[in-house]
C-alpha cells in the first residue's frame, strides 16, 4: 500500500515504519493519524515480517502533532481531542494490539505525543543526538497518557520532571539510556545499522515465542507479579501443546521448536501465547 505521511518497507524479515513528513519535524496530522493504523496492520499481518522498527525520516524523531496543520482542519482536530480524552488512541503498536515485537529507533527529538512510540516499544535505541521532552504543560495542555508510559520506563520522579517542567526540561539520549528509557545509543550513522541488527536478532527467534514472551512481558507489567504469573501458566500450556502439534506434524522440524521452547522457558521466562494484545 501506497503511504502520504509515512514510508513502510521490509528489509528481510524486518518491517521498517518510518515517520516521513520531516519539514514538519514528523509530527502528526490527520494523514498521518489515519494511516499510522493501516500500516501497523499491514505490517503485524505480514507471516515474513518478525519484527518491526519504528523511526523517523530526517533530523527529528516524532514531535506529537501538528497544531499547525489541525487548525485548519477542525473536524481532525475535535475528532483527535475526544480520542485523547477517551484514551481511544490509534497511534502505536501498543494500542492496536501489534503482535510483532517492536523496535523504536529514536533519531533526533522526540516530544509530547512522540514519546508514545518509545514507551509503547520492546525495546529503545537511540541516536546520540536524540533527545526527549513532554512540552505539554507549557502549551496549556493537560495529556497525562505519555507521562504515565514514562512511569513504566523510569522512575516516577523523573517521569514528573519532564511531565511538569515541559519544555524547559530535556532529556539527551545518554541521561536517557541511565535512566532505562533506551537500552542503547549509537552514533546517528550507525542507528539504522543498529536497529536492523536488534531487530533481525529478535526476528531470529521462533515467531510464536517471540509473541508469547512479548506478551507475557507486557501483562506482568499491566498486572500485579502474582496475577501475570498465573495467566503466563494458563497459557503456557497451550503454547507448548501447539508446538507438539507441530512437531507431529513435522517431526524434524517440530523437534527443534520444542528444544527451542525447552530454552526460552529454563531461562525463567513464561510465555503467553494467546496471540492478543490487551491494552
Amino acid at each position: 500500500m501506497a503511504y502520504e505521511t509515512l514510508a513502510v518497507e521490509r528489509r528481510g524479515p524486518v518491517g521498517w515504519l518510518e515517520f516521513d513528513r520531516p519539514r514538519a519535524g514528523n509530527a502528526m496530522d490527520a494523514v498521518m493519524m489515519a494511516e499510522l493504523p493501516l500500516a501497523w496492520r499491514e505490517l503485524d499481518a505480514d507471516d515474513d515480517v518478525r519484527c518491526i522498527v519504528v523511526t523517523g525520516r530526517g533530523r527529528a524523531f516524532q514531535t506529537g502533532l501538528d497544531m499547525a496543520a489541525l487548525a485548519r482542519d477542525p473536524a481532525s482536530l475535535r475528532e483527535s481531542s475526544r480520542r485523547t480524552r477517551a484514551g481511544e488512541l490509534e497511534l502505536t503498536g501498543w494500542h492496536l494490539g501489534v503482535r510483532t515485537p517492536v523496535v523504536a529507533a529514536v533519531n533526533g527529538v522526540c516530544a509530547g505525543g512522540g514519546l508514545h512510540f518509545v514507551v509503547d516499544a520492546d525495546i529503545v535505541l537511540a541516536s546520540a543526538s536524540a533527545t526527549f521532552l513532554d512540552p505539554h504543560v507549557s502549551v496549556g495542555q493537560v495529556s497525562a497518557w505519555e507521562a504515565i508510559g514514562l512511569v513504566r520506563r523510569m522512575s516516577a520522579t523523573t517521569a514528573a520532571r519532564l511531565a511538569l517542567i515541559g519544555v524547559h526540561e530535556r532529556l539527551d539520549a545518554a541521561r536517557a539510556y541511565q535512566l532505562g528509557l533506551v537500552s542503547e545509543v549509537v552514533e546517528p550513522d550507525a542507528l539504522r545499522d543498529a536497529a536492523q541488527r536488534v531487530a533481525e536478532t529478535v526476528a531470529a527467534a521462533d515467531p510464536a515465542h517471540a509473541r508469547a514472551l512479548k506478551q507475557a512481558l507486557w501483562r506482568a507489567q499491566e498486572l500485579g507479579r502474582t496475577a501475570a504469573r498465573a495467566e503466563a501458566a494458563r497459557t503456557e500450556a497451550h503454547v507448548e501443546a501447539h508446538v507438539e502439534a507441530r512437531a507431529e506434524a513435522r517431526p524434524e522440524s517440530g523437534r527443534a521448536e520444542a528444544g527451542s521452547f525447552d530454552a526460552i522457558r529454563s531461562q525463567g521466562a513464561s510465555p503467553h501465547a494467546d496471540g492478543e494484545i490487551h491494552p
